[in-house]
């Protein structure tokens, strides 16, 4: 009886806690234009160890350029790649792969900051530059 108990109550508690983390639809490529520095990312919405990062995204005129991105003790730029805005979802092509793309869900978004969330759960914390 008590497991049956338990287990309701964490199944209440997973269906409560998504509502606080749902995804905002993107409505244009204008609400991510500008641009952002990842500040952190981290596993997933509900871990608490984040990584931080000095990478900037500049979303303009339909492409996103990532600069600065760090790589053993070194940075590196990465070329410009295609993005648009799909189903409320920011779609971003692999570079050197244009029919594959990371999709990522806004999560928050104010003037100065953006959240996303990758299809894996990873989260993007940006703030603008």
């Amino acid at each position: 009886m008590k497991k049956i108990k338990l287990t309701a109550v964490l199944l209440g508690l997973s269906v409560f806690s998504g509502l606080s983390f749902a995804d905002i639809p993107l409505q244009s490529n204008e609400e991510v234009q500008g641009s952002w520095k990842l500040v952190y990312t981290k596993k997933s919405v509900s871990s608490t160890e984040t990584i931080k990062r000095e990478d900037n995204w500049t979303f303009k005129d339909g492409k996103v350029t990532i600069t600065h991105i760090p790589r053993e003790g070194t940075f590196y730029d990465q070329s410009p790649v295609a993005y648009e805005i799909e189903g409320g979802k920011l779609k971003i092509a692999m570079l050197g792969r244009p029919d594959k793309f990371d999709v990522f869900a806004l999560q928050e978004k104010t003037d100065k900051s953006m959240t996303l969330k990758g299809k894996f759960g990873d989260v993007y914390h940006f703030n603008r530059n």
